[in-house]
C-alpha cells in the first residue's frame, strides 16, 4: 500500500463521479481537505460533492490540473489557502480507479507534472487503518451488509463513518462522516486491492469468481480473501458458502443452516409480503426474533452478519433488532421505483448468476404470497468476459421468472474479444426457459413491454450497466397508457 497524506495536501480524483471514488472524495471534503476531481458529466453525485466544497470539472482534460500550477490568486484560494512556499498550491495527490486507463489525458498530464498517483484503494486502506474499522468483503452482498451495519451503528447512537458502494437514504448518499472511532467500509475484491485493507473486524459474506477480467481462476480469488483474513484482527464469515468453509478459518461464523453449528444461527425462518422473520441464536442461546423488511433469504444472511458485528461491539440484541427492522435497503438493491396500472417496478444491481437467482427467488416469494401474479425479468448482461465465463450459469438463472427479456451486452469499456452477443445469452436461457425474448436496445424493450405488461406484474430491471436508466421512461409510458384507457 502506498501511503496517502491526510494532513492538508489536496486530492484530485480522476473519475470522481464513480460510486467508490465519490464516497472517498466526500469523506475527505467533509474533513476540510481540499478536493477536486473530474468526470465526463455532471450527476447528482458530483453535485453533492460540490455542495461540500469539492471543485468539479465536467470533462477529463489535461488542463484540469492547471489549477495546481497556476499563479492566479483566485484559483489558489479555490483549492485551498496552503501553498508550497512558491505562492502555489501544494502538488495534488492524484487518485485513480481501475477504470482509468493509461491513455487518459488527465492521467498522462499528472505523470508529466510528477504528481504522486494513487489507486482509489490506497485512500480507502489509509482510512480503514485510522479507525476501529469494519470492512465488509465478499463476492455478493457487500453493499447491503455494509449499509445495514452502518445503519445499525447509527441507530444505536455510535455515530459511524460509512463508505459504501451504493446509496442509502439514511445518510442521503454513499458516505457519511461520524465523530466516533468506528468506520464501516465496503471492501471490493474485483481488482485485487482487497489485500491492502487491515480491518479491526473483517467480514466475508461468500466467495465466488465474479471478475474473470481480472482473475483467471477461483484459486486466485480465494488467495485474495485469505490475505484479507490474515490482515483482519477478527474475521466474521458465512459458513453457508462452501468456499468459505473450505478455505477460511473465521473467528466468528454465521449461518442459516442449524447443521453448521455456527456461532450465530437463524432458525424458523418465515417469509411473507412484508419481508422475513427468524429466530436468532448465539452460541446455543436464544437471543430473540429478528424482522427484516428487505426480501429474500440472502438478506436474512446479511442481517445475521450485522447481528454478529453488533454483538461483538457489545450491543444488546433488542437494539440490533430494532435497527434491522427499520432498514429499508440500499438503492439498486431490490429498490422500489414505482407502481403504475398495478405494475410494480424494481431496480436491482444483480449481474452474476448467483445474484440473479437470489433476487428472482425473493421476487417469487412475493408471488407465492399473492402479492403479485407474475415476475417479469429484464436483464442486461454486464461485460463480455463475465458473460462468456458464466454463459451456462446465466442460462439456468431465470427459473423464478415467468417472463425473461434480455438485452445486448453492456461492455463496461471491454473489447468484445470473445465475439459474444446478446442473442448468444438468449439461446442459452431458452434451453431452460420457455418464455424468453430478445430486445437488444431500449426502444425495443419499451415497445415490447408496453404491450406485454399486465396488472399484477412485478417487473425487475437487472444488471450493473445502465438498463435502469430506462425505468422512468417505462413508467411514463404506462402512466400515459393509463390516461388513454381512462
Amino acid at each position: 500500500m502506498k501511503t496517502v497524506d491526510f494532513n492538508g495536501k489536496p486530492f484530485h480524483f480522476i473519475g470522481i463521479g464513480g460510486i467508490g471514488m465519490s464516497a472517498l472524495a466526500y469523506i475527505l471534503a467533509k474533513r476540510n481537505i481540499p478536493v477536486s476531481g473530474s468526470d465526463l458529466k455532471s450527476s447528482h453525485i458530483t453535485r453533492r460533492l460540490e455542495e461540500v466544497g469539492a471543485l468539479i470539472f465536467n470533462s477529463q482534460e489535461a488542463t484540469n490540473l492547471d489549477i495546481y500550477h497556476s499563479k492566479t490568486k483566485n484559483l489558489t484560494i479555490n483549492i485551498g489557502d496552503e501553498t508550497n512556499g512558491n505562492g502555489l498550491p501544494h502538488h495534488p495527490q492524484i487518485i485513480c480507479s481501475t477504470a482509468i486507463h493509461n491513455n487518459n489525458l488527465e492521467y498522462l498530464a499528472a505523470l508529466e507534472l510528477g504528481y504522486p498517483i494513487y489507486h482509489r484503494s490506497d485512500v480507502l486502506a489509509a482510512l480503514i487503518a485510522e479507525y476501529q474499522s469494519i470492512a465488509v468483503a465478499g463476492t455478493h452482498g457487500k453493499t447491503t451488509t455494509s449499509s445495514l451495519i452502518g445503519y445499525m451503528l447509527l441507530q444505536a447512537g455510535l455515530d459511524p463513518t460509512v463508505i459504501i458502494g451504493g446509496e442509502v437514504d439514511a445518510w442521503d448518499g454513499n458516505a457519511r462522516v461520524g465523530k466516533s472511532p468506528y468506520l464501516v467500509a465496503e471492501a471490493d475484491e474485483s481488482d485485487g486491492s482487497l489485500t491492502k485493507h487491515c480491518a479491526t473486524i473483517g467480514i466475508v459474506t461468500n466467495i465466488e469468481l465474479d471478475h474473470p477480467d481480472h482473475y483467471q481462476s477461483l484459486d486466485q480469488v480465494v488467495k485474495i480473501f485469505q490475505i484479507f483474513e490474515d490482515h483482519s484482527d477478527i474475521l466474521i464469515a458465512s459458513v453457508d458458502c462452501a468456499n468459505v468453509r473450505q478455505y477460511l478459518k473465521p473467528h466468528i461464523t454465521y449461518s442459516l443452516n442449524p447443521d453448521t453449528l455456527a456461532d450465530y444461527l437463524a432458525k424458523e425462518i418465515t417469509y411473507d409480503q412484508n419481508g422475513s422473520q427468524a429466530q436468532v441464536w448465539e452460541k446455543g442461546q436464544y437471543l430473540g426474533q429478528l424482522e427484516i423488511s428487505i426480501p429474500g433469504s440472502h438478506n436474512v444472511s446479511n442481517a445475521l452478519a450485522a447481528v454478529a458485528v453488533g454483538r461483538k461491539l457489545g450491543l444488546e440484541f433488542n437494539i440490533i433488532a430494532d435497527a434491522i427492522a427499520t432498514f429499508t435497503g440500499a438503492k439498486r438493491r431490490f429498490e422500489f421505483l414505482g407502481e403504475v396500472n398495478g405494475i410494480t417496478f424494481i431496480d436491482d444491481y444483480a449481474h452474476h448468476p448467483s445474484e440473479i437467482k437470489a433476487t428472482l427467488a425473493a421476487a417469487r416469494l412475493k408471488v407465492l404470497h399473492n402479492q403479485y401474479k407474475r415476475v417479469v425479468a429484464i436483464f442486461q448482461p454486464h461485460r463480455y468476459t463475465r458473460t462468456t465465463t458464466f454463459l451456462e450459469e446465466f442460462g439456468a438463472s431465470f427459473d423464478d421468472a415467468d417472463v425473461v427479456i434480455l438485452t445486448d451486452i453492456y461492455s463496461a469499456g471491454e473489447t468484445n474479444l470473445q465475439n459474444i452477443q446478446g442473442q448468444t445469452v438468449v439461446d442459452e436461457v431458452k434451453k431452460h426457459h420457455n418464455n424468453v425474448y430478445y430486445c437488444p436496445n431500449y426502444q425495443e424493450i419499451s415497445n415490447f413491454t408496453e404491450n406485454i405488461l399486465e396488472s399484477g406484474d412485478l417487473i425487475l430491471f437487472l444488471g450493473a450497466g445502465n438498463l435502469n436508466q430506462m425505468i422512468p421512461k417505462t413508467i411514463a409510458v404506462q402512466t400515459e397508457r393509463n390516461k388513454i384507457i381512462a
